[in-house]
């Protein structure tokens, strides 16, 4: 009889397993038809505006895509920059990291003082970038290949290491010197402006001094416009010329809700937005013509973008191949090529101070590259190459650059 008894116990918990099986797997099913069907109804964007980039679209089908893994890949990506309700997932996400204690999310670090500070990640491509620039060198003929200038720009991951996390792997380590050092030495043809210094001074005394501006942003990669100021300080020095003292400038906080590309990949809604400063010279003259669009106006900033995420993009307009700026009271007649990424947009309010024309290369977008351009212009006397160190391995442009 006991055994009976057991047999039906058996039978009984047994039916109560299987019922629960049946339960989860029509709950999972459930699940995932409800998430499926609203994946498939929401709506698709094709721009970020938290993230500011452009999203993944679903990628073109090819065996040899199939093959090489792309086409699966593409699909990942693009599952993962359309999943529904991606931004507070991300902020949830990102939250919960912290409460664990991470001091490091999405190759981010959680620094001292409020300060986000992308991670370093060593180029793998520096060759490349040596060759590219010294095609540019070799390919000029003109006056102007006598004043290639090169300026290699730290980011905050290196000036302010010491604002790191304790045991981040970046702590410390000043890799991107050594990077700088090696492109520098490869380059000799070029004349070098070093800018590093300026900016650990600068760092130094923003230490001690309560309020002083930071180099760099809290929340986005770049460095503030105080931070091309002193960069623009570094390049006055190298070239035997005089700086335009900063209090010479009328400068204005244009926004105080600036929230940039580094807060965008942590999405953490608690951070407090903060202030993009704009420098402009009064006796300036400017005339500034963007190429592609056939835009002329008299300003080096559109304040449009102050409306939107991508404040950054006030400087210079945002994207453009090729922009003319032209100063009637620089003081000289000297004619520049800028060979640049997105931060040299905020120290060319600096550099018009010195030259009576500057034409500004974006070579991600620019199809003919610089180098014809120059030999086209001999009035041209000085060309500058300006690029970050945390992209320079990334950049698109630095295939087109010559």
């Amino acid at each position: 009889m006991q055994n009976e008894s057991n047999k039906k116990e058996d039978y009984l918990l047994a039916g109560v397993r299987n019922v629960g099986n049946v339960i989860t797997v029509m709950t999972v099913t459930i699940a995932i038809l409800v998430f499926g069907v609203w994946f498939m109804l929401s709506p698709k964007r094709e721009f970020s505006e938290s993230e500011n980039r452009q999203l993944a679209l679903w990628p073109t089908y090819t065996f040899q895509s199939l093959k090489d893994g792309s086409y699966m890949s593409g699909i990942q990506k693009y599952l993962s920059d359309h999943f529904p309700a991606r931004d507070q997932f991300m902020t949830f996400k990102t939250k919960a990291e912290m409460m664990m204690g991470k001091q490091e999310i999405n190759d981010i670090y959680i620094a001292k003082d409020g300060f986000l500070i992308e991670a370093y990640d060593e180029p793998k491509q520096s060759e490349k970038i040596i060759n590219q620039y010294r095609k540019l060198y070799q390919d000029v003929t003109t006056d102007a290949k006598d004043n290639i200038k090169l300026m290699l720009v730290p980011t905050a991951v290196t000036v302010y290491n010491d604002k790191l996390p304790a045991y981040a792997p970046d702590k410390g380590e000043l890799k991107q010197l050594e990077t700088m050092e090696k492109l520098y030495e490869a380059l000799p043809e070029m004349k070098r402006i070093d800018c590093y210094q300026g900016l650990i001074e600068a760092a130094e005394t923003e230490k001690s001094v309560a309020g002083f501006t930071p180099l760099y942003y809290h929340t986005d990669h770049h460095w503030t416009t105080y931070g091309a100021y002193v960069a623009y300080r570094e390049y006055c020095k190298a070239e035997g010329i005089e700086p335009i003292p900063e209090e010479a400038f009328t400068k204005t906080v244009v926004t105080d809700s600036f929230k940039g590309t580094v807060y965008s990949k942590l999405n953490d809604t608690t951070v407090a937005g903060e202030e993009i400063t704009i420098y402009e010279n009064p006796d300036n003259v400017l005339t500034v013509n963007y190429t592609d669009s056939q835009e002329v106006t008299d300003t080096l900033y559109n304040k449009e973008y102050l409306e939107k995420k991508d404040k950054y993009s006030m400087f210079l307009n945002n994207l453009h191949p090729l922009i003319e700026i032209t100063n009637e009271t620089a003081d000289s007649d000297k004619v520049m090529v800028l060979i640049k990424d997105s931060y040299a947009n905020s120290i060319v309010p600096f550099l018009v101070n010195h030259y009576k024309k500057i034409y500004v290369f974006d070579t991600r977008y620019y199809r003919f590259g610089p180098a014809s351009f120059i030999n086209e212009h001999p009035e041209v006397t000085d060309v500058l190459i300006l690029y970050n160190m945390n992209t320079i391995d990334t950049d698109l442009g630095i295939g087109g650059i010559f």
